[in-house]
């Protein structure tokens, strides 16, 4: 990518230079996840978690079409507040970029732009994945697809829980993701500590998952993601019979009403939110939190090594 198109601050870019730890981040959860003013206060809380584990913070968006790796005081308020700030995925990016428009990167955006830019961790709050019904729909996430092709580590709860879970994992496998459960057997349920499925590896320090990074490296071969999935705590989990019960309406009432393609998950998670009076956001942004503070430990892990 040529520099015309991807900047980056002159913070990320000394820190990749004096190889001190980076964390990306993505926008779209200050542009599209959260409301008014609260999104502005957790993108910056985010920002300042990293900072105080001693990693360097790299929010990536799309401005004017400029691909900006770490915004600044002002360019983080326009992603937080501009109403035209568009919704970006991986594919959208050229056509964003030629435009001279403006947008929040997805996980599938952020990833490829980090990995670009030489970045190697990433954080975030769930991935997309294979949708319920698939044989029905075929809807599946640009994530995975990306992340079969993209060499950065991922810090994630797990994929969102109103999709197919296990079809889900399984798709990461044929894809070649490795996915490791940190201080888990068990692949994480975003809202939720568990998703009753389990992990073939789990590990323990960000020091271990900074040696499966070099043995990455070492290997070869495809440039597949490597996904350090990371549980919310139980005591910040949603209640998971509250989940259950809402999730299940939730799904009726989308069938019902006949919602299908790029509607279903944001209908679904907004159903969540006004069903569970709020937990389900505040659950997820546990999970965030936690995802973050993760990322910049397995980032200084890395980095000293």
């Amino acid at each position: 990518m040529p520099d015309t198109a991807l900047l980056m601050s002159g913070e990320v870019r000394e820190a990749l230079e004096r190889r001190r730890p980076v964390v990306a981040l993505e926008s779209t959860i200050i542009a599209h996840g959260l409301p008014r003013p609260r999104n502005l206060r957790v993108a910056q809380e985010l920002e300042e978690v990293v900072r105080t584990v001693g990693a360097v913070p790299a929010t990536i968006a799309v401005l004017d079409g400029r691909a900006h790796v770490g915004l600044d005081k002002a360019q983080l308020e326009r992603v937080a507040n501009d109403d035209s700030v568009r919704k970006l995925g991986h594919r959208d990016l050229a056509p964003a970029l030629a435009a001279g428009a403006s947008g929040a990167t997805t996980v599938s955006a952020t990833a490829f732009l980090a990995a670009r830019a030489g970045l190697r961790v990433f954080a975030t709050g769930g991935l997309g994945g294979v949708h319920r019904e698939w044989t029905e729909t075929q809807d599946e996430s640009a994530d995975l697809g990306l992340l079969a092709r993209t060499r950065i580590t991922v810090v994630c709860a797990g994929v969102k829980s109103i999709l197919d879970v296990p079809a889900t994992l399984q798709r990461l496998e044929t894809l070649g993701v490795g996915v490791l459960g940190y201080g888990t057997g068990y692949f994480p349920g975003f809202y939720l500590s568990s998703s009753g499925e389990p992990v073939d590896w789990t590990v323990r320090t960000p020091g271990e998952v900074a040696a499966v990074m070099r043995a990455q490296d070492v290997l070869g071969g495809p440039e597949a993601a490597l996904l350090v999935a990371n549980p919310v705590p139980e005591a910040e989990q949603l209640d998971p019979a509250l989940h259950d019960r809402v999730l299940a309406e939730a799904l009726r009432e989308c069938r019902t009403r006949g919602i299908s393609g790029q509607g279903v998950t944001p209908f679904l998670l907004d159903y969540l939110a006004r069903g569970t009076q709020g937990a389900s956001l505040e659950a997820n942004l546990a999970a965030v939190r936690g995802n973050v503070r993760l990322a910049a430990q397995i980032a200084t892990a890395w980095a000293q090594a």
